[in-house]
């Protein structure tokens, strides 16, 4: 079964920068099965949106609230993906999550437990 374990979150004042890490486990064939990989958030009280994804044929999708400030990435030798987030504001605060699917739609994606990301000074 395919697991997903986030990292990197912490405490940032605005303008700063975190880069969260996403590993994901399991068995070689359920793998190879993945094609894309995202970044979600969801913030106290709000909805979980999506903030960045990214195919494996090397497509990216950015939401515009991110557009120029977060970078998605992946490294296929060590099935890790990461989210470098530069120029924080306090409006990204929440809790930032990680899916591995087969698609960008990532309706039957296995999802990450999330790390805390908070912008405050």
């Amino acid at each position: 079964q395919v697991q997903v374990v986030e990292s990197g979150g912490g405490l940032v004042r605005p303008g700063g920068s975190l880069k969260l890490s996403c590993t994901v486990s399991g068995r070689t064939n359920e793998l190879n099965s993945l094609n894309a990989w995202g970044w979600f958030r969801q913030a106290p009280g709000g909805k979980r949106e999506q903030v960045a994804a990214i195919h494996k044929r090397g497509g990216t999708y950015y939401a515009d609230s991110v557009k120029g400030r977060f970078t998605i990435s992946r490294d296929s030798g060590r099935n890790t993906v990461y989210l470098q987030m530069n120029k924080l504001e306090p409006d990204d605060t929440a809790v930032y999550s990680c899916a591995a699917d087969r698609d960008l739609t990532f309706y039957t994606a296995t999802r990450g437990q999330g790390t805390q990301v908070t912008v405050s000074s």
